[in-house]
């Protein structure tokens, strides 16, 4: 499904899950476990009508960290599925968070948009069942506008000048390393998936997503907020000076 993991954290599933200790918390800190927030996301999207249709998980830092991804069974697209991206932490590292996105069929490279559409900190009197409920309400517009974004890049085509200079406009921003310029540039001119061989933004952007299945998880969590705002995924005006 996509989901990028270090080498010393593990991937999981909810049986694991559900043994992880949530510590005590605070009169201003309540942590959430992390089964909570599977649980009541996933009861929160079956309200919808939506269906999972698969789900990856992991743990981070002795299981104080929890990452996820839900693939969602309802979109007409023959070239990705949608996804939910999951987070939250008993260290208070991260807060509780959700973020809509998409899962590419052909190769499992994630693109996500760039509302998480819940972020809430682990305070007192958190009521994380209520939270997520309203944070999934909000998922199906963020679906669309993110869709509407792809769609938009896969209608831009570029020539090799114009990759070249988008590319290094990427490492400028830090979204890829510089070292990496030339290895997204090869991917773009010879992609491994035939999906992509046409020369447009959408497969510039595949073209860096595959690449980046080998950064370390934190650097992964940089390029896709980079390139959210990079190529305009979250509905706002692309900052990359896009071909017209």
């Amino acid at each position: 499904m996509g989901l990028i993991l270090g080498a010393k954290e593990k991937f999981v599933g909810r049986d694991e899950i559900a043994m992880v200790r949530t510590p005590e918390g605070t009169d201003t800190w309540q942590p959430v476990p992390h089964i909570q927030v599977i649980e009541s996301l996933e009861n929160s999207i079956r309200n919808r009508g939506w269906r999972i249709s698969a789900e990856q998980y992991g743990l981070a830092r002795d299981n104080q960290k929890l990452f996820g991804v839900m693939s969602i069974a309802n979109s007409d697209n023959s070239d990705w599925s949608r996804t939910i991206g999951i987070r939250n932490s008993h260290d208070k590292s991260l807060c509780v968070g959700i973020t809509a996105g998409v899962s590419v069929l052909v190769c499992s490279n994630l693109a996500f948009g760039g509302t998480t559409v819940l972020q809430k900190r682990h305070t007192s009197g958190l009521d994380i069942a209520e939270m997520v409920e309203a944070g999934v309400q909000t998922l199906a517009d963020s679906f669309l506008t993110l869709e509407l974004a792809l769609d938009r890049l896969r209608d831009i085509y570029l020539n090799y000048d114009q990759a070249r200079s988008l590319i290094v406009q990427i490492a400028e921003e830090d979204a890829i390393p510089s070292c990496d310029i030339l290895p997204v540039f090869r991917e773009f001119q010879s992609p491994r998936h035939n999906d992509f061989g046409d020369p447009s933004c959408w497969s510039l952007l595949n073209s860096i997503t595959e690449l980046s299945h080998k950064y370390a998880p934190a650097r992964v969590d940089r390029c896709h907020r980079k390139l959210t705002r990079l190529f305009g995924l979250d509905g706002g005006r692309p900052a990359l000076q896009l071909p017209n």
